[in-house]
């Protein structure tokens, strides 16, 4: 008897090169897609014997149950892709755990699909040496329930050491570079430093790029309008489409020079989506990311939702939003980092100045995407490689072997402040009627979500 013990039968399988009707069997943490061809048959060897048998895709579901005796999940129009992997995350361990943990947020990632994480560097104490590294992964390997890895922070001064440590240790995916600062007040602004970051080879360089003097200068004269209490809607125009275009245009350059394997977070602007098409003709190893809620709110939605949607970089106008979702299109944007970066509700109902900048988002983002895909005629291919296959390629994420995220496209929901696993407990996405319902989470063979709940809380999945 095989040792396959989960069917999942009758979905259409989703890849960034098809989308194609067929069923995987689990067994253990592998598996195997099966497909019918253009007769309707399939070669499956179920008994573990030399030759595979010839059958009708039809008699898969009976064979099973014959063979298997396992757990048969009937998905006909149901839809499979690989979990995601979110490149660009802030969950707050450690130091930061009032607003958000590994355990709380990586049960949020794995309700949206979300299989695999890489954290951000701008926790206490900030990941930028071996230690901190050490310490951040004694932490996640104790509280984490999806795949992690980490980007260490550069500074002025520590990038000799974070070169050797990105080739050698096995936590970290890339080294972040904050030329604009953010929350966490790292920066790296001198000449020097960047032109020595951007000459290191074969290690991915993420960038968030906003210009600090531009952005202080638009401050400084807004404060001299308004006083501390500014109004949200000043957002874009303080963290302006010039200080972004500005950066980006400096790093891109860099990454021309150099031949950088340079990854662009969070681009916000029509601008720097052009900017990223013309710079991949010229260094073909420079990737580019956004999040679902540059694709998803604009600056119309400061008036309803204020300090909720204050992030870094500012959520920009309509015209960039669409010019976005096309980058995603046609594949300029390479994958969707969500920035999720939770802040306690009361510490987003202060005045602008000290109002903190980040949303809670990642168990949105795969049904935001399906929304806008729907909306907007992007096949679900596309989806499959922004939301996962690119950004594993490009960080070297080795996705598990039978991660799976099963959704039903067409199902409508209403986002509702009960259903979020944030420990933070809010969203800005409430109240939004959003298409495509995650209906199981799949992580290493085991199902770990099913139609918005955590399962196995007192077990670990073994990763």
């Amino acid at each position: 008897m095989t040792s396959s013990r989960i069917l999942l039968h009758g979905a259409t399988i989703i890849t960034s090169k098809e989308a194609k009707k067929g069923s995987i069997i689990i067994k253990g943490n592998s598996y195997d897609a099966i497909y019918p061809d253009k007769e309707g048959n399939i070669e499956y060897n179920f008994n573990g014997q030399e030759k595979s048998e010839k059958i009708r895709f039809t008699e898969l579901l009976e064979r099973f149950a014959e063979t298997a005796k396992g757990e048969i999940y009937l998905l006909e129009g149901k839809y499979i892709i690989s979990g995601g992997i979110d490149p660009h995350v802030h969950f707050r361990d450690p130091g930061l755990t009032a607003k958000a943990d590994f355990n709380t947020e990586s049960i949020a990632a794995l309700l949206g699909g979300v299989t695999s994480i890489i954290d951000m560097p701008n926790t206490i104490p900030q990941t930028t040496d071996a230690d901190t590294i050490a310490g951040k992964a004694a932490v996640a390997e104790a509280k984490c329930r999806t795949r992690f890895k980490f980007h260490i922070g550069a500074t002025e001064s520590n990038i000799d050491e974070i070169e050797s440590l990105a080739r050698t240790n096995r936590y970290i995916a890339g080294i972040k570079v904050f030329m604009g600062s953010s929350t966490g007040g790292m920066l790296v602004k001198s000449d020097e430093a960047l032109e020595k970051i951007f000459r290191i080879k074969d290690i991915p360089v993420l960038v968030h790029c906003e210009d600090e003097d531009i952005i202080k200068a638009n401050l400084e004269n807004a404060i001299s309008r308004y006083g501390e209490d500014i109004p949200f809607k000043e957002h874009p125009a303080i963290r302006s489409r010039k200080a972004c275009i500005k950066s980006s245009a400096k790093a891109l350059d860099l990454a021309i020079r150099y031949g950088t394997r340079l990854h662009l977070c969070h681009i916000s602007t029509r601008e720097e989506a052009e900017m990223v098409r013309a710079a991949k003709q010229l260094n073909p190893l420079i990737t580019a990311e956004t999040s679902a809620n540059y694709l998803w709110f604009c600056d119309e939605d400061y008036e309803r939702l204020g300090a909720h949607i204050k992030c870094n970089p500012a959520i920009k106008t309509s015209a960039d939003r669409e010019a976005l979702i096309e980058a995603v299109r046609n594949g300029i944007i390479d994958c969707i980092g969500s920035d999720h970066a939770p802040h306690l509700i009361e510490e987003k109902q202060g005045i602008y100045t000290k109002v903190p900048s980040g949303i809670p988002s990642i168990q949105q983002t795969l049904p935001v995407l399906l929304t806008i895909a729907s909306d907007n005629g992007i096949p679900l291919t596309t989806i499959a490689s922004v939301f996962s296959e690119n950004a594993g390629a490009i960080f070297g994420f080795r996705q598990g072997a039978a991660d799976f995220v099963v959704f039903d496209k067409d199902a409508e929901f209403t986002v509702n402040a009960d259903d979020l696993a944030y420990k933070c407990g809010w969203s800005p996405y409430e109240g939004t009627v959003l298409k495509g319902k995650v209906e199981m989470t799949f992580i290493n063979g085991t199902k770990i979500t099913e139609n918005g709940k955590f399962l196995n809380q007192n077990d670990y999945a073994a990763l």
